[in-house]
């Protein structure tokens, strides 16, 4: 006795085309969540207060500077202008800087620029070099008190930077490097304990049957590190020396304390420099802001470009 084939319910049914868009177009449509709302809300809020103090440089800079005292709270430059970033570049003369409210003080910006960009490479260069080359001492060689070593090198992560200064001070005065940028540049060009341990912890994860090879193949031990180690860590060494980078070029202190003359000074110093040189006429408030955000871009942009790559290489190596 043969039994009749039974219907298949509506739902096992196969959904025409239109019955298959209707439900992709409802799915695309769906209405976000309140927590996802609130979460973007507050993103949005913290990004515009970030931004603001940027946008207020920004607008000052482009502003005269009887405009900021006759309209202070205006959020739109008063007597909007260039001349300003015109005086900071060197391409106003006095007169027109005086009938915009200048303070007629001056700014060598581009000798500031070249020893800011001399000072960042030689420190860049040489503390990744040797960095690396401590970094590689620390996770492939063997030798006694090792692990000891890199410790007690890794304190130095826990000691205060103000603590080092006035050593460091007189080790430069003593050494007749003041007012140079090779003093600057000294005690952070050869190494710092972050720079050996992130690298250490990248050159951990590589694996030693690389390097064995290289030395079968008759690779003396430089020639393992400099044609394989390094190019396999080209990414975190990219990395560092964007932050080492980013660091000499924004640091302050530091150079204020070594150079007094423009043969030295560096771009954050000379503007503390020309804030401090105030005539009759009051502080240069538009030209301030103008050399700010000129000395701020070049770090802005690299960061711009190469912050996908810092977080993910930060990532990688380990670093919580």
């Amino acid at each position: 006795m043969s039994t009749s084939p039974t219907t298949a319910p509506d739902a096992l049914e196969p959904k025409t085309e239109n019955e298959l868009q209707g439900s992709s177009h409802r799915r695309r449509h769906k209405l976000p969540t309140p927590g996802k709302v609130v979460a973007w809300a507050v993103m949005i809020l913290i990004l515009l207060i970030t931004l603001l103090p940027f946008y207020w440089i920004l607008r000052t800079a482009l502003s005269t500077n009887p405009g900021l005292l006759s309209d202070p709270a205006s959020l739109n430059p008063p007597e909007f202008t260039t001349g300003a970033f015109e005086r900071v570049l060197g391409f106003q003369s006095t007169e027109d800087a005086l009938a915009e409210g200048g303070s007629g003080a001056t700014l060598n910006f581009w000798r500031y620029l070249l020893n800011s960009v001399f000072l960042a490479t030689l420190v860049t260069v040489c503390q990744v070099l040797f960095s690396a080359m401590a970094a590689y001492a620390f996770s492939r060689l063997r030798w006694k008190g090792r692990d000891q070593v890199f410790a007690l090198f890794l304190a130095g992560l826990m000691v205060p930077a103000v603590f080092t200064l006035l050593p460091n001070f007189v080790l430069i005065k003593q050494l007749g490097l003041i007012d140079t940028v090779l003093g600057i540049a000294l005690p952070t060009m050869f190494m710092t304990p972050f720079a050996v341990f992130f690298l250490r912890q990248f050159f951990l994860g590589i694996p030693m049957e690389i390097e064995e090879a290289a030395r079968l193949d008759g690779a003396s031990r430089m020639g393992t590190f400099f044609k394989v180690i390094l190019p396999m860590a080209s990414a975190p060494i990219a990395t560092l020396s964007i932050l080492t980078y980013m660091a000499a070029w924004n640091d302050y202190f530091w150079p204020l304390m070594v150079s007094y003359t423009d043969s030295s000074r560096v771009l954050t110093v000379a503007l503390g420099v020309f804030r401090a040189q105030s005539p009759q006429s009051g502080t240069d408030w538009a030209g301030l802001m103008a050399a700010s955000l000129i000395a701020a871009l070049p770090m802005f942009l690299l960061f711009m470009v190469f912050a996908r790559r810092i977080v993910n290489s930060i990532g990688f190596s380990g670093i919580k």
